[in-house]
């Protein structure tokens, strides 16, 4: 056993399609634990609210008209502010609060945002919150374990694995790396940076994607793309894809591993949207569907 996902892996990073047997099963267990991150107790399915701040201070807690409202039981009435200044921002808690920060009790502190996916942990009960920013503005982004979107969930359906649809795309690397203002569901727009042009072919068809690098600390090539069969049995705003960095010009596109952003299961998620530039003219059946089809 051992033997065959060490061919298979070793097929994966030379570019050639392993055994189909192989290729199917390293699909299913990608998916697998796509799921389950999908659906953990801190997973996008555990979205219950997003609140954006204003400068000065915001108040926290579950009293109707709070800037910052938290579910029912979760904490006191008045539980604390928020304060933005400066470009920071700043929690104080109410004494008895009950509320943690990194598991402390703490009076006052600054909080640390999500830039770089470790934001400071607030924790009342069962329910978590963290700042998040984008572009200027902060917002608290709350989570219950106990969703109803959560506690809903039996998985994602997709199309059936086929093999078609891993191809091998031609590297275009840019002179220099280019940024591209990627528009959000916000109606804002995030610069993100463009390395090169990806020119492949599907189903016999000519074309071309341009993928994004998100954490040059960690570089792999991030796709956001529409394609003909979106709005028709796949997410209507268009779906994400990774990929290895280029390795001799060349780069492995497989779209079998295409899936929904976090919009497509919560109205509290943050994503950015295809750009022109990435929008398919053949249908893409391949990776996950829309959410709720079959």
């Amino acid at each position: 056993m051992r033997g065959i996902l060490v061919f298979a892996t070793s097929c994966l990073l030379l570019g050639a399609t392993p055994p189909q047997g192989a290729y199917v099963k390293a699909v299913d267990a990608w998916h697998a634990g796509r799921t389950a991150r999908l659906a953990a107790e801190d997973g996008w399915l555990s979205l219950v609210g997003l609140d954006w701040l204003n400068a000065g201070e915001n108040t926290l807690g579950t009293a109707p008209g709070s800037t910052v409202l938290l579910p029912e039981g979760a904490a006191p009435a008045q539980a604390g502010t928020f304060t933005v200044e400066g470009g920071t921002v700043r929690v104080r808690l109410a004494a008895g609060s009950g509320i943690l920060v990194n598991g402390q009790a703490v009076t006052e502190t600054a909080l640390k945002a999500d830039t770089d996916g470790k934001p400071d942990l607030l924790k009342a009960g069962r329910i978590t919150f963290y700042v998040i920013r984008r572009g200027d503005r902060f917002g608290i982004r709350v989570k219950d374990p106990e969703a109803p979107a959560r506690k809903a969930f039996h998985g994602v359906a997709r199309f059936p694995v086929d093999p078609a649809w891993r191809v091998e795309a031609d590297f275009i690397p840019y002179a220099t790396p280019q940024t591209r203002a990627i528009p959000t569901v916000l109606g804002t727009s995030e610069p993100m940076t463009a390395p090169g042009l990806l020119r492949f072919k599907l189903k016999g068809r000519a074309c071309t994607l341009e993928p994004l690098i998100e954490d040059p600390a960690h570089p792999e090539l991030f796709i956001i793309f529409r394609d003909a069969s979106s709005g028709k049995g796949t997410y209507p705003a268009g779906r994400f894809l990774y990929a290895a960095m280029p390795k001799d010009g060349k780069v492995i596109l497989d779209f079998n591993r295409a899936y929904n952003p976090p919009c497509a299961f919560s109205h509290f998620a943050t994503c950015p949207l295809p750009p022109k530039q990435n929008d398919l003219r053949i249908a893409v059946r391949a990776g996950e569907k829309d959410y709720g089809q079959h």
